[in-house]
């Protein structure tokens, strides 16, 4: 399988494929600016181009970036709606130059305008985005727990977006095993995960499923609060990730650990993965 997580760009894009290869990633995420600040220096293109080659040097399957956390394009203030525009523009632009394909956001939150008004102002942002995305990047929307008035917690949402958009071969969906828990969708019993997914094919699609971050809950089913727990010390527990691990439609889809202590604890993040790879017993 594809398994990687979200890596520190400290000491240079360059470094990370080395750091995620002796973990025993083959996948990262990063993100390719301080996620604080809208302001970036420009990427190095050395630094760029060691990037690129030590990605195939050290067997990198996959690549992600994750956007500033600072974009919201469901915001009725113009103000930080366009600088969020302007932000996932200058991203894209820098996955670009980095040779990776996805950008994932957040899909905003709507501060008390309303899910109606919100998701219509997302519409209204993608669509300005697109006109100036690269060719080689898609903006990919991530699912969240429904934590405030963030919207993208319901697969109702992001079949709004596609629906409504432009131009949906742009657009890609990120799921988040710790959000979409929060948010209701059961994932720990066979019978109960394959009604998650089949909701899931049927009002959003695999074919835009393009990333997966792989994170255990702190809170319980519902809670509607993103607490990421390391994989299989949460709610979601060893049977859900079974599930996930075991879904053959999954097989060629980056799953991303974002799982408390980064690369420190991604170690006993993998050990877990592999016992639950390893078990052939179906429960």
């Amino acid at each position: 399988m594809i398994i990687g997580g979200h890596m520190s760009i400290s000491g240079g894009f360059s470094e990370v494929p080395i750091r995620a290869n002796k973990i025993g990633l083959n996948a990262i995420q990063i993100f390719s600016k301080n996620q604080r600040q809208w302001i970036a220096k420009p990427i190095d293109m050395d630094d760029a181009n060691g990037f690129k080659e030590n990605l195939n040097k050290y067997g990198i399957i996959e690549s992600v970036v994750h956007a500033s956390y600072l974009v919201n394009i469901a915001t009725e203030n113009s103000e930080i709606f366009k600088k969020s525009i302007d932000s996932l523009i200058h991203e894209a632009e820098r996955c670009s130059i980095l040779g990776i394909k996805y950008l994932v956001f957040h899909p905003g939150a709507h501060l008390g305008k309303g899910e109606e008004y919100g998701l219509k102002r997302i519409v209204e942002g993608i669509d300005k985005i697109i006109e100036k995305l690269p060719d080689n990047v898609y903006l990919t929307i991530e699912t969240t727990a429904g934590q405030g008035t963030n919207l993208g917690y319901k697969f109702e949402h992001i079949s709004n977006i596609l629906s409504n958009i432009s131009d949906s071969s742009k657009i890609r969906v990120c799921i988040d095993t710790c959000h979409i828990f929060a948010a209701g969708y059961e994932l720990r019993s066979k019978a109960e995960y394959e009604k998650t997914m089949e909701l899931f094919d049927n009002l959003v699609g695999f074919k835009y499923l393009s990333v997966i971050h792989l994170n255990d809950s702190e809170k319980q089913l519902g809670s509607r609060v993103d607490r990421h727990a390391q994989i299989g010390k949460g709610y979601i527990g060893e049977k859900g990730f079974k599930n996930i691990l075991k879904d053959s439609r999954l097989k060629n889809i980056p799953l991303i650990l974002e799982t408390p202590g980064g690369e420190d604890l991604y170690p006993e993040d993998l050990k877990v993965i592999n016992k639950i790879l390893e078990d052939d017993q179906d429960d």
